[in-house]
């Protein structure tokens, strides 16, 4: 029952239990009320201090996680026992106590691990050997009065013996919660007691179903955190990957075999010594960080959000790197220790499954058949074994062979030949240029099977990173925004089993478009190596599309590429942002747009490869990042650039285009010529390039039905563009832009294109199509009418429009963690009748108002506005002219413009006299 802390060096310096109950000896005890205040303060006094310590050696040793949480332990154990004895002594002495007034205090839970962050509840639990008497009641009762004065969050329970057995029996969470009992104070009897009694009665027979019923609670667990161990947002301690899995690794040791640390795992043969190792690092680095999460939140706080990471990471003195900041390669480490504990487990639960193997009827042992052979491989329980442990070191080559057959056949691997290729990953280093091991790897890659499942298994393995160096960078590399959701490896292999169900139909229903599409392509070796190259040479310090591209014409001839097909590869990683970046920031009606893409794509088949590409690149970046307005605007553009290429650059000519909409417009609205002409002659020639048939027979009824007014206001669910088209028709002003805009965000709604047109007399009609926060229509009832409400008001000038955008919140409350300067880009060669002004800034509601107000003042007319976001970036392209039609001309009046826009983009004031 001693010895727990013994490790923790000076640990007097943390609390002095002498000193403390020197102290509590002097205060006054005439009063119970009186003593029970003086000893609060004194424990409060000690808690703080003891604290204090504990964070300035953490502060000085910030990577010792284990002494930190340990010590926080220590600290408690010292308080209660210090607590204890002078409640038991002099607030209720009992002085010829009966056996049943005998008391035990017991820590329970992490607690009784002996591990605690600075802010993590103190479980504890009290027994008594039979029914509670009067006095333990009070004891009890007292101290709990007194650890809540302390501020200390406590979880407790009052138990005898019988119940106890009785509720861990009933409960696998209070049984856990005990198989960590350890004893603090009290009566050391009935401990001995408590132990054998749970051990006899609790535990015995009961370990296969306690492994059952863990295993299922962190499966549970671990749906609810997202299923995955590489979310850029992670909870260190109920994530995949996280302390909790540790913990339920050694709960599952020490209910089979009775461990009390985690180093004897190795002695029963559940780890070998490395694999101790590797735990114990897991296990020290996350609880580093979860206890510097706690001394920065000032709370009990276990996600690692944003705002928490770069802080951590100068508290563990994580230095920069070219190319990687201190806070990427911080978040690089706790994603290696994430896999590790992934790695861990499976090797962990196949010892379990052997141990634990299903007995055959009247207990007569599993009787096993000769596993069978499969390529030289056997199978084992259906899952791919090694026939000997020595197999892959023969011929490294079967490294990779392992995955590809796991892939093709569609079976798991044995998890003890997961441990031995994980042993034996570096020797995939020495078959890097093996035709047999690249030819195996590219049939992974691109065979007919889904390759995810058993690329994931490869990179967690390690192989994945050996047998391609360049991939080893990306493992676990995070980026440091609020846009992608995954480390850059896990989007890579999501991005590739998007692909392949993508290709078998799977997601035709969603994605119409593509999967046509995918089944026209040539080139399906060059799809694949293309996805899984696109973001190989992210944190490298440069443009991840060229430094890719590099790597595709290095590697492409080593997986057996051919030189045309190394090409393709190359110019895809290259170009892999062309489409997304062409599609939802200018301008689809401009022609010059689609000729300047056309031009670079340069062939129906890279047209086809890039959209593919795209759409599992975006798809892969993490829920909600994909929508119908995507989808919309990169089909519009696949159209138009294919007719491009296939016509060259002969299309349809724009008045004959102009004619098929007026036509179609009249058939819809069953309109004569004359209203037609009447119709069509107010609206410039702009608008019908500019507008789809739906909204221009949309946009007809509703000014029809507007009549003589000064301001109408219509809002109509597009469900398949994933958003809501606001239209508003009112008097044109200078302005009138800047002012909806702002009134959208004050409703709560995010524009994400804009249309702007002047009727020939006077009238502006301008349509929007905005969504919530989240990325989807805008079409809730109260919405839609908080939205109308919010335009008349800014229109009509009621309340002032910039204190209530100010008075919104942030989109994203943790979007001041990154650092965006703003950039303001002015084209005049992208468009042959507008100048294109690319606007780059941090996101927020205020944002496009304060872009268009800005260009309000530089008197220019916007015809249209696109609005791009990429988590906490915005990116907002207008296409402009002056009041004369014309485009900007360089000089001053356009750096003046450009001035204009930063300000605004900064949300600062523009001194125009500067």
């Amino acid at each position: 029952m001693t010895g727990r802390f013994d490790h923790l060096p000076h640990r007097r310096a943390i609390v002095s239990r002498r000193a403390l109950v020197e102290a509590a000896a002097t205060l006054p005890g005439d009063d119970p009320a009186t003593l029970r205040r003086g000893l609060s303060q004194l424990l409060r006094e000690a808690l703080d201090a003891g604290r204090a310590e504990i964070a300035r050696r953490l502060a000085a040793s910030p990577s010792r996680g284990l002494e930190a949480a340990n010590a926080q332990a220590y600290l408690v154990d010292q308080l209660l026992i210090v607590l204890a004895e002078v409640t038991t002594q002099r607030l209720y002495p009992v002085h010829n106590p009966t056996a049943g007034e005998r008391l035990l205090l017991i820590a329970v839970g992490g607690y009784g691990r002996g591990e605690m962050a600075p802010f993590s509840d103190v479980d504890i639990g009290f027994l008594t050997p039979g029914k509670q008497t009067p006095w333990a009641e009070q004891v009890i009762e007292s101290m709990l009065y007194t650890l809540w004065d302390l501020g200390l969050k406590i979880g407790h329970s009052s138990r005898s013996l019988d119940e106890m057995v009785r509720q861990a029996k009933a409960d696998v969470t209070v049984r856990t919660a005990l198989l960590e009992g350890r004893y603090v104070w009290g009566d050391e009897a009935l401990y001995a007691d408590a132990a054998k009694r749970f051990h006899d009665d609790v535990r015995h027979g009961t370990e296969r179903q306690f492994i059952a019923d863990k295993l299922a609670e962190r499966n549970a667990r671990h749906v609810r955190m997202g299923d995955t161990r590489y979310v850029v947002e992670p909870n260190v301690k109920e994530g995949k990957g996280g302390l909790r899995d540790l913990h339920a690794l050694f709960w599952i040791g020490k209910y089979v075999y009775d461990v009390q640390r985690a180093a004897e795992l190795v002695d029963i043969g559940l780890f070998t010594r490395t694999e101790y190792r590797a735990f114990h690092r897991a296990d020290n680095f996350l609880w580093a960080v979860r206890c510097h999460l706690h001394l920065i939140a000032g709370r009990a706080e276990d996600r690692l959000t944003f705002d928490y990471q770069r802080e951590i990471a100068e508290r563990m003195r994580y230095a920069a790197r070219p190319g990687k900041p201190a806070v990427e390669r911080f978040m690089q480490f706790y994603f290696l220790q994430a896999k590790a504990v992934g790695s861990l487990t499976g090797l962990f639960l196949a010892h379990l499954e052997e141990r634990f193997a299903p007995k055959r009827r009247y207990g007569l042992p599993r009787l096993r058949r000769a596993p069978r052979k499969l390529h030289g491989f056997t199978v084992d329980g259906g899952r791919i074994a090694l026939p000997d442990d020595e197999f892959l070191r023969a011929d490294p080559v079967r490294l990779v062979e392992l995955f590809a057959l796991a892939a093709r056949e569609a079976k798991e691997i044995h998890p003890l030949a997961m441990r031995a290729a994980t042993r034996d990953a570096k020797l995939a280093a020495t078959v890097r240029r093996d035709p047999r091991a690249n030819a195996a790897f590219l049939e992974l890659l691109a065979g007919d099977a889904d390759p995810e499942l058993a690329l994931r298994w490869m990179n967690e393995a390690g192989v994945l990173g050996q047998f391609v160096p360049d991939f080893a960078r990306v493992v676990a590399q995070m980026q440091f925004d609020m846009y992608h959701h995954y480390t850059v490896d896990e989007h890579t292999i999501r991005a590739l089993g998007l692909l392949s169900r993508l290709e078998h139909g799977q997601l035709a229903e969603e994605h119409p478009l593509p999967s046509a599409v995918i089944e026209q392509i040539v080139s399906r070796r060059v799809l694949y190596v293309a996805v899984f190259l696109h973001d190989i040479a992210k944190g490298r310090g440069g443009d991840h599309s060229i430094l890719g591209a590099e790597v595709a014409e290095r590697l492409g001839p080593r997986f057996g590429l051919s030189p045309a097909e190394t090409e393709t590869v190359a110019w895809l990683v290259r170009h892999h942002l062309l489409m997304s970046a062409t599609a939802f920031r200018r301008d689809l009606t401009d022609f010059k747009t689609i000729l300047d893409f056309a031009e670079v794509v340069q062939s129906p088949e890279r047209l086809r490869l890039l959209l593919v590409l795209t759409v599992v690149d975006i798809k892969a970046v993490g829920p909600g990042t994909w929508n119908g307005w995507k989808g919309q605007l990169l089909g519009d553009l696949y159209d138009r650039a294919e007719e491009v290429l296939r016509l060259g650059h002969k299309q349809k000519g724009r008045g004959e285009r102009l004619l098929a909409k007026q036509d179609g417009l009249r058939a819809a609205m069953n309109w004569s010529e004359a209203e037609l002409a009447a119709y069509a002659h107010r609206l410039p020639e702009a608008y019908w390039i500019a507008e789809p048939g739906d909204v221009l027979a949309h946009n007809a009824a509703f000014v029809a039905r507007a009549g003589d007014a000064l301001l109408s206001i219509d809002a109509q669910v597009y469900p398949e563009r994933g958003a809501t088209l606001v239209t508003v028709y009112a008097a044109d002003h200078p302005g009138l832009f800047s002012r909806i805009a702002g009134a959208i965000h004050v409703a709560g709604g995010n524009i994400i294109d804009a249309r702007i047109h002047t009727t020939r007399d006077g009238m502006a009609l301008d349509n929007f199509l905005v969504q919530d926060p989240l990325g989807r229509p805008f079409d809730e009832a109260g919405q839609l009418e908080r939205l109308k409400t919010a335009i008349e008001d800014a229109l009509a000038g009621r309340g002032k429009l910039t204190d209530r955008l100010r008075a919104k919140p942030l989109p994203r409350a943790r979007a001041d963690a990154f650092r965006i300067e703003p950039n303001v880009l002015v084209d005049n060669k992208a468009s042959n009748r507008f100048t294109v002004v690319e606007v780059a800034a941090r996101d927020r509601p205020a944002l496009l108002n304060q872009l268009a107000h800005a260009l309000f003042l530089s008197k220019v007319t916007i015809h249209s506005a696109h609005v791009a976001t990429y988590g906490e970036r915005a990116v907002d392209v207008f296409y402009l002219t002056d009041l004369t039609g014309d485009k900007l001309a360089a000089g001053a009046r356009q750096r003046a413009l450009e001035k204009r826009l930063l300000a605004a983009a900064a949300g600062v004031q523009y001194d125009e006299a500067a």
